[in-house]
């Protein structure tokens, strides 16, 4: 044999030989002794404690699964090392309590060797024996699963591409939103869409949490178009959340889609929990569709077709959450098809106390008060914005309450509430305000600075009496406007702050003439109109302008003008104190037999309010019937007849001054002497100017 021949042989033999050492030692090397090193290496390159505490072993596998469906190549014939890790544990980062983040009983992957050539880490599947994992979010914000990155990035690109689950437990404490919940995740056998279940326990928020649920045993990574099933029905608190649908593209949690159930006694409830302003309601539940598209920068909720109810209204609509800076923004559109009108109630809290109970908050309306006194909850109103219409269909109401319809558009910017318009259908006509809150905090941690401009258009004077019988033989329309200002925390406190003006007006119509006997007090009339029948009396106008200053309304105005009599009024309404202070003073302009003609006095609180009459000049009249009747019989009755004074007011300035617009100070400024106006011309100016203007 040649000296070259020789040499061929010994470097063919020394290729051979080096990876058939090499393969050897691999298969014979104890792989516990590298540990040390591997926990090393790898606790510095995620900034906390790593360690392998059991077995760590090496085995090599033919990538069987790469097999299926394809012709054999020589890839296939290459072996891939798969390594199995027990009783492996990662830390806490520093700065945290030195317990586990994670523990798992025995881990393992097969790794892809020839991808190794290209930078690629190719793990087919990682699988996790018993995890025990602990998340933990302190007060400050820090975290134990947020870990340790490079600034430069690295050559090396890690493709899991599937992870596989079995029994553990995961347990969530979080001090800011203090929540510590516990769930224990559990092998499903026989299920051929769900392969773990899960039960959760806890708190969340002080409240009890407690649920159940289903996942996927394997957790595709690779094919990220396959959809992972995920199930749940969870209870915190009293609000129910139950959830089926899947999850799509989970190393990106790029999008969501399930079939989403919610319950509770409030919609307001949900804010602990999801984050987003929505309004004190009655009891709800609804059902619909959640879309989700999720990135980094940002992502879209959307609540699809919904439907449900809240108390004993139907809802429905879609309503879309858009996450963004300086805060999320809230969109949609939710309609009802028929509206119980005492479900707005809680909107600004005038339920009743057992309604607030029940929907979770104190009981604090006294009993005496009609104005609701439960503070607006302002401090939420810049967590997001929106953008809402809602409408109403049909409304069920008490009979006295005329209303049909309701619309509005709410608008929440940067802390400020609009409600531009809000419209109702009422007795005929149209009520529509445009009502601004500023809950920003300009005027102190709860104070709200507010407007209201109210407009009030052929409100139909019958049907806005519908139950008073003397009051369907009348014809007219009512239009008015109010503008008012305040700062508060409440309708209650609002109210008892407001200034402003309210005006309303009629400018012809007709009444019943039984009615106005019955306010005159002329007994004998009512009697021939109630043998005789009731007819029609035109109404000439009617005016009113009070003015508000510091919660209280001041009557400047207040005249009722037609063909048989003028009713004048003065007084005033107190918001603050909720308490009336009307004196209604009936003029007839022809002759009236047995009249007790006298003034009526409207008093008390607005929760019983008292009607009576003056009893001093009832006295008086009383007491020249009685005297000239011990002289003469027939001269009884001259005292009770009236026979009336004659005259008009002057409707065409009384009407001028009402349709003017009202005016109202910026909000927490004190309007102008609410009882100063300028006096009106007229034979008759002196039966309609207030008493508080002359001295009283």
């Amino acid at each position: 044999m040649s000296r070259n021949t020789k040499v061929i042989l010994w470097v063919l033999g020394l290729l051979i030989a080096i990876p058939a050492i090499a393969l050897v030692i691999l298969l014979t090397y104890d792989w516990n002794k590298a540990r040390p090193w591997l926990n090393a290496k790898t606790s510095e390159a995620i900034g906390r404690e790593f360690e392998i505490r059991g077995d760590l072993s090496l085995t090599w596998e033919k990538p069987a699964s790469r097999m299926a469906g394809r012709d054999k190549t020589w890839r296939d014939w290459i072996p891939w090392p798969h390594l199995v890790a027990k009783d492996v544990r990662v830390g806490n980062p520093e700065g945290m309590a030195r317990e586990n983040m994670a523990h798992v009983d025995q881990f393992s992957f097969s790794l892809n060797p020839l991808a190794l050539l290209d930078k690629r880490i190719v793990v087919p599947v990682l699988r996790f024996a018993a995890p025990d994992v602990n998340l933990v979010r302190l007060k400050d914000g820090t975290n134990n699963w947020t870990f340790k990155h490079e600034n430069k990035p690295s050559p090396w690109r890690l493709d899991v591409e599937r992870v596989v689950f079995t029994k553990g437990v995961v347990r969530y404490r979080d001090a800011i939103e203090q929540a510590d919940i516990t769930a224990d995740v559990d092998l499903l056998e026989r299920d051929p869409t769900y392969g773990v279940g899960w039960k959760v326990r806890g708190t969340f928020n002080d409240a009890p949490v407690t649920g159940s649920g289903k996942a996927g045993a394997v957790l595709s990574l690779k094919q990220q178009l396959t959809p992972y099933p995920l199930q749940g029905d969870v209870r915190i608190g009293a609000v129910r959340i139950a959830a089926e649908g899947t999850l799509t593209k989970p190393t990106r949690l790029a999008a969501l889609d399930f079939k989403l159930k919610l319950a509770g006694p409030s919609m307001a409830r949900l804010y602990p929990i999801i984050g987003v302003v929505l309004p004190e309601t009655p009891a709800f539940s609804t059902e619909g569709r959640l879309l989700a598209a999720l990135d980094d920068e940002s992502s879209r909720w959307d609540y699809d077709k919904f439907r449900g109810k809240v108390g004993s209204s139907d809802i429905g609509g879609q309503l879309v959450y858009q996450t963004g800076k300086p805060r999320g923004k809230l969109t949609g559109n939710v309609v009802s098809s028929l509206l119980q009108f005492a479900d707005l109630g809680p909107l600004i809290g005038a339920d009743s106390n057992a309604s607030k109970t029940a929907r979770g908050v104190a009981p604090v309306q006294p009993s005496g008060k009609v104005l609701p006194v439960e503070t607006f909850r302002t401090g939420r109103w810049t967590a997001i914005d929106a953008d809402v219409r809602y409408s109403a269909s049909r409304i069920i109401r008490d009979e006295a309450l005329p209303i049909r319809k309701l619309s509005t558009h709410l608008i929440l910017k940067n802390g400020v509430l609009h409600l531009n318009p809000l419209t109702f259908d009422m007795a005929g006509g149209t009520l529509s305000s445009v009502i601004k809150l500023d809950g920003s905090g300009r005027e102190g941690k709860n104070a709200i600075r507010a407007t209201a401009n109210v407009n009030a258009r052929r409100i139909k004077i019958k049907e806005l009496f519908p139950t008073i019988p003397d009051m369907q033989a009348t014809i007219g329309e009512i239009n008015g406007d109010a503008r008012l200002s305040a700062t508060g925390n409440s309708v209650a406190s609002l109210l008892a702050a407001s200034n402003g003006e309210v005006k309303t007006m009629i400018n012809q119509g007709a009444v019943s003439k039984l009615l106005l006997e019955k306010m005159g007090l002329n007994i004998g009339n009512i009697i021939l109109t109630t043998l005789f029948g009731d007819k029609q009396v035109k109404l000439n106008c009617m005016a009113t302008d009070f003015g508000v200053r510091d919660g209280v309304m001041q009557t400047r105005v207040f005249v009722v003008d037609t063909e048989e009599a003028l009713i004048t009024a003065d007084g005033t309404i107190n918001l603050a104190t909720e308490q009336i202070n009307m004196t209604l003073r009936p003029r007839t302009k022809g002759l009236r037999i047995v009249s007790l003609r006298a003034p009526l006095y409207v008093r008390g609180p607005f929760k019983q309010p008292d009607v009576s009459v003056d009893k001093g000049v009832l006295a008086m009249k009383a007491g020249g019937a009685i005297a000239l009747g011990l002289a003469a019989p027939l001269a009884a009755l001259l005292p009770l007849i009236n026979a009336g004074p004659g005259k008009d007011s002057d409707c065409a300035r009384l009407l001028a001054m009402a349709s003017e617009k009202p005016q109202a100070p910026p909000p927490g400024k004190t309007a102008a002497n609410s009882a100063a106006r300028l006096p009106i011309a007229g034979p008759n100016a002196q039966n309609v100017v207030p008493r508080a203007t002359r001295g009283r």
